[in-house]
């Protein structure tokens, strides 16, 4: 019930996990080194601690199987991060972690896991029924790469029928997944559609356990929702940088009817502009991109919930997010245009103004008042910084290796492997015909594509992306100007 404190801290070393592949893309062999080890040494996950599935599978999870690949990896595309004697162990802890998790995936008459698991113990006896769309479908891409490491089918297997099974649920009206689910009913108690909280790492994992794994099916299921989202989510004009009207801006509807049922977004909207990015749809991203950027211009922070129409926020609490900082990156990588470097520069100036502390950084309670709380969540340092490092480090191997690699949700990052594109088991659903079938990539495409992933043109690559008096529009739209 409390938007601001979320149950992620199990009692094992949260941060120094989530960090880990932080420090590698910095190139840091020594302490990257360090931190393996005092891993391998100290951290168990035998513990009496309650966590959320979600939080725990891209968090941990998803930190120790990208190290693991980055340690293993023949290359060495960071620089020499080979541990001496190293024998698997944070792929044994992934393994550890992931088997005690499974309990939230028995007993749920739908296949959608509960929330929640003691790391004991399973599932509590009082746990609730209720899930969020992101937090039950958003575990495939972590499962996954671990099933395929172990050649073990269950956890892809588990993951997958979730996601099947959310999907099954979606309106027949619109196509549309409301944001809470009973996971034994499989009712929808949540009927809100939207790309924020509670929706925005399903549809994004989607598309990403499309390009790792390569099933036809995960393509498909996003082409869909992409479109849906388009029809039903999308407001204002067709086209971002032509045309007359309001700037588009994606809103909350009824997943039954497509009615607006709020006038508030929240800051983890800010990935979309980045998913677009992926799917070749960079004039949209860049519009959606400079909605967001003109609220962090405004407080020097995106409050956790902003209402658009009030021009003000509703949450005004800012917990160290990396969604603009993550979409500024991958629209830099697409466009090369210097203005997004000026926004990194203004993100980074903003944070050590208003954030830094004593012994890191923290969390603002209040954006307009810019008090603090005495708390860094994990993933400033797993999405935030690496984020902003990758903006302005051209040079680094992520961008000149040839290696092709994935970022998770939580920023941890995953090489493009044949490895991960094969499957050790014929059917990883029962009763699914040809699951092998994988899709050429030439069928990744945006339903509403206007670039396709054709770079931006030359002429406007140091032009501002939006025409200025866009630009302005949007300013005038958060009370800039």
């Amino acid at each position: 019930s409390n938007l601001n404190i979320n149950d992620v801290l199990g009692n094992y070393s949260l941060t120094l996990i989530d960090a880990l592949d932080t420090l590698a893309v910095m190139g840091n062999s020594s302490e990257f080194q360090k931190a393996v080890k005092l891993v391998i040494d100290t951290v168990s996950f035998d513990k009496d601690s309650t966590v959320q599935v979600f939080e725990a599978t891209i968090r941990v999870l998803g930190s120790l199987l990208s190290a693991h690949i980055i340690i293993t990896d023949t290359k060495q595309p960071f620089g020499d991060m080979t541990i001496k004697d190293y024998d698997n162990e944070l792929l044994h802890l992934a393994h550890d972690l992931a088997v005690r998790l499974l309990p939230a995936f028995e007993n749920t008459k739908t296949g959608i896991p509960y929330p929640r698991v003691n790391l004991k113990k399973g599932v509590p006896p009082d746990s609730h029924n209720e899930t969020c769309t992101a937090g039950a479908g958003s575990l495939l891409v972590e499962f996954g790469i671990l099933s395929r490491l172990l050649g073990d089918s269950t956890f892809e297997w588990v993951a997958r029928r979730a996601v099947k099974a959310l999907w099954s649920l979606r309106s027949n009206n619109t196509g549309l997944l409301g944001n809470v689910v009973n996971i034994q009913t499989g009712h929808w108690v949540g009927k809100q559609s939207g790309l924020g909280a509670g929706s925005d790492s399903f549809y994004e994992y989607l598309l990403k356990s499309y390009i790792l794994f390569g099933e036809k099916e995960d393509l498909e299921m996003f082409n869909t929702a992409y479109q849906n989202i388009q029809n039903h989510l999308r407001r204002g004009r067709e086209a971002c940088n032509e045309g007359e009207g309001d700037p588009p801006l994606y809103v909350n509807v009824n997943m039954y009817t497509g009615q607006l049922m709020n006038t508030w977004i929240d800051s983890l909207q800010a990935f979309f502009p980045g998913l677009q990015v992926l799917i070749g749809d960079v004039e949209d991203a860049i519009c959606l991109h400079a909605f967001y950027y003109a609220i962090w211009k405004r407080y020097g922070a995106l409050p956790e919930r902003y209402n658009w129409q009030l021009q003000a926020p509703d949450v005004p609490f800012y917990p160290l997010r990396p969604e603009l900082v993550e979409s500024t990156y991958l629209l830099y990588q697409a466009t090369k245009n210097p203005f997004y470097l000026h926004v990194g520069m203004d993100i980074l100036q903003s944070l050590e103004k208003y954030t830094k502390a004593k012994c890191g950084y923290a969390t603002l309670h209040h954006v307009v008042e810019k008090t603090k709380e005495d708390r860094m969540e994990s993933f400033f340092l797993s999405e935030t910084c690496k984020y902003l490092y990758l903006l302005f480090d051209e040079e680094n191997p992520v961008h000149k290796s040839g290696n092709k690699f994935m970022f998770t949700t939580e920023g941890h990052i995953v090489s493009v492997d044949e490895r991960f594109r094969n499957s050790l088991w014929e059917d990883i659903l029962p009763g699914e015909e040809d699951s092998a079938h994988k899709a050429k990539p030439t069928e990744l495409k945006a339903a509403n594509f206007s670039s396709n992933c054709n770079r931006v043109p030359d002429e406007r690559r140091y032009l501002l992306p939006l025409k200025s008096n866009y630009m302005r529009q949007i300013d005038r739209m958060v009370g800039l100007i």
